[in-house]
């Protein structure tokens, strides 16, 4: 049984659109089509209404930089390849502060360098939907699939008292919903969104609908589009007068706690009677569902809990799924973000262990069976990491 979290309100219709190439005409949509990560996260972004996309290549996103060159001047959009990660995000400042829909892509080591325009827009209010297709680091790291930039995207991201809403899609299916959800959230809010990917979402394909959502241009009353007939606007972040500029941080800490209020997501599987809980998102949620399933057929019970929402993290659901088990285990490819906030959430009320594989590397469903049977077992944490945490890398010891 699958349970869904989300706010009310929030479900949509879904507008059929005519697939890539079609040119609208009236011909038999096809009830699946086949479309790598990267390319359908790109024709959802169009779907949606984007008016403008900037980029620069970087593996594991350039597919989707590739997409959006070929389909936006079809449609009669904005597309610019930039000459570097910090032009296009400052192009994309620029585009939202005249109305624009805009949306920006790039993988962990150009999302690193676009912080201090993020930062910027979410002084500025100015709405973007942000793509992160992770890969392995720090550094140049590899290509390979990761998840650690947890932190980066879910504790700020660049300099200065803000947060961004974060989604994380765990199929392609469920990303082509999650990107009109995110330009959804990033003008109700005013604030750009960060949607995080890995490599194998990005890169991998599946049969999905071509059952894109579409959303109604925005209208926004903020924008600067020249002053003929009204009273000149202003967007910016710079306020020198300290009472004018803590003013401004006080509006948006009220605007980041009707987000945690409104906006928390998830889903839950197998929950009703787990005795351990396995919480993942992205990559590790598919490979923690299939351990779920393994770790029942030898008797086991063991439920996942999927974050969609990263940040606002989903506390309550976390909470009210984890007073019933016995352990929770988190599964990430990464040393352990997400755990932080795992254990924040419960507060001791519930053993908290974790299963990290990084650099690329990807945990297999019998090592995370094995961790949640250690991690019911009370093992002891792995040498050098904090009591409560169980950091099992293939072939080590639990």
């Amino acid at each position: 049984m699958a349970v869904l979290a989300r706010p009310a309100g929030a479900d949509r219709p879904h507008i059929v659109a005519s697939p890539p190439g079609t040119g609208g005409e009236a011909s038999p949509t096809p009830d699946r089509i086949l479309m790598k990560g990267n390319e359908a996260i790109a024709e959802a972004a169009i779907a949606a209404g984007c008016d403008a996309y900037f980029g620069y290549p970087i593996t594991p996103q350039a597919e989707l930089l590739e997409w959006m060159a070929r389909r936006m001047p079809e449609e009669g959009r904005v597309f610019v390849q930039a000459e570097s990660e910090l032009a296009a995000i400052n192009m994309a400042l620029g585009a939202a502060a005249a109305g624009a829909r805009v949306l920006v892509s790039s993988s962990s080591p150009g999302i690193s360098l676009m912080a201090e325009a993020m930062s910027y827009m979410a002084g500025s209010r100015l709405p973007c939907v942000l793509v992160n297709v992770m890969r392995g680091g720090p550094g140049l790291g590899s290509i390979g699939a990761a998840q650690a930039d947890y932190f980066q995207a879910t504790k700020g991201h660049g300099h200065g008292d803000y947060r961004v809403p974060v989604l994380a899609p765990s199929s392609i299916a469920e990303a082509i919903e999650l990107v009109g959800t995110s330009f959804e959230i990033a003008e109700r809010y005013r604030t750009p969104v960060m949607f995080l990917a890995d490599g194998i979402l990005g890169q991998a394909m599946e049969p999905v609908r071509p059952d894109f959502p579409t959303l109604a241009p925005q209208a926004p009353d903020w924008h600067i589009s020249g002053a003929q007939g009204r009273e000149p606007r202003s967007i910016r972040s710079l306020h020198l007068r300290a009472e004018d500029l803590e003013a401004h941080n006080l509006d948006l800490q009220a605007t980041y706690a009707r987000i945690t209020g409104a906006e928390q997501r998830w889903a839950g599987e197998q929950l009703e009677d787990a005795e351990i809980v396995i919480v993942a998102y992205g990559t590790s949620a598919r490979v923690a569902r299939t351990a779920v399933e393994r770790a029942r057929e030898q008797g086991l019970r063991a439920g996942l809990f999927r974050p969609i929402t990263l940040w606002p993290f989903p506390a309550d659901g976390l909470r009210a799924v984890a007073s019933r088990a016995r352990a929770v285990l988190v599964v990430e490819m990464s040393a352990g973000q997400m755990v932080e906030d795992v254990r924040l959430t419960l507060d001791g009320s519930v053993p908290v262990r974790l299963h990290a594989r990084m650099g690329g590397s990807i945990p297999t469903p019998d090592e995370v069976v094995n961790a949640a049977r250690a991690a019911l077992g009370g093992s002891g944490a792995g040498s050098g990491w904090p009591a409560g945490v169980a950091w099992t890398p293939e072939g080590g010891e639990e």
